[in-house]
């Protein structure tokens, strides 16, 4: 395997209401192969706040990866993701939608809005963290990212 051995430790911004799978991914990623920055938020008027660098984001770092819930208060998942991709400054950064819907409609339409990847989060905790790590080992160890 490949593993990504830059310095830089890597961006991922979390968009995840729930604080219990918020900690649970950081969990799973603290102790994984790869060096990374986990940079959470609740909702999807603060991503995109995040990701535009404004108000108390305007020193937010470009994030390398996106782990983004779909089910989300103020504004949700496919929302911020259709205005990511439709924005030339953000549209490379890969979006992962890490969600509990397993419905064949939001599947369809994630990917129909260009999302990278689509993930049902298990109900398990142990697989739960199993995933976040196998997403860990691909998208940050084995796939080359695309830089700003």
């Amino acid at each position: 395997m490949n593993i990504n051995t830059s310095i830089r430790p890597v961006d991922i911004l979390l968009v995840e209401d729930s604080p219990s799978d918020a900690d649970l991914t950081e969990e799973a990623l603290s102790d994984g192969k790869v060096l990374n920055k986990l940079h959470w938020v609740e909702d999807g008027v603060e991503a995109l706040a995040f990701l535009r660098r404004q108000g108390k984001y305007a020193n937010a770092p470009r994030p390398d990866l996106i782990l983004l819930d779909l089910n989300l208060p103020k504004k949700d998942g496919r929302e911020v993701l259709a205005e990511i991709k439709a924005d030339a400054r953000l549209k490379l950064i890969p979006v992962i939608v890490l969600t509990t819907s397993a419905a064949e409609r939001d599947i369809l339409k994630t990917y129909e809005l260009n999302a990278n990847c689509y993930v049902t989060k298990p109900i398990d905790l142990e697989q739960f963290i199993s995933v976040v790590k196998l997403i860990e080992e691909f998208w940050l160890a084995l796939v080359k990212l695309p830089s700003e």
